[in-house]
């Protein structure tokens, strides 16, 4: 039988190097290098993370961003990311242009929407 391993979880977005800018910087992660490939023309790029799954992003022209937690533009992914210290990771994450929902339906995770406008959550590894 052939074995099926996941592999990459792919946003789509307007702009895909500035996406993936901020989910390094949030993650620590490494955007892969361009080379001689002009940015106005990068349609797809990957975070580098040593064998482990990856996030892509992808270019969409006609983007529009999900309404969350209820709208016309439901939300189709949201991404999870395990932190020691919650209060720490909040500030580092809206010091590099993601905000925080409005809406927080728990205690031990907090819900951000990235610079253009996926949730994801940053969740106390306890």
């Amino acid at each position: 039988m052939t074995q099926i391993r996941f592999n990459v979880t792919a946003l789509d977005c307007p702009d895909p190097i500035a996406l993936a800018d901020f989910y390094a910087q949030l993650t620590g992660s490494t955007v892969e290098p361009l080379g001689d490939f002009p940015p106005r023309d990068v349609t797809w790029i990957e975070l580098l993370s040593e064998g482990k799954p990856t996030l892509g992003f992808q270019k969409v022209d006609a983007f529009v961003a999900p309404t969350w937690p209820e709208g016309p533009v439901p939300q189709q992914i949201h991404i999870d990311f395990a932190v020691d210290d919650l209060d720490g990771a909040e500030q580092w994450a809206l010091s590099l242009g993601a905000s925080k929902s409005p809406f927080q339906p728990g205690t031990t995770f907090r819900v951000f929407l990235d610079p253009v406008g996926h949730p994801f959550c940053l969740v106390l590894d306890q």
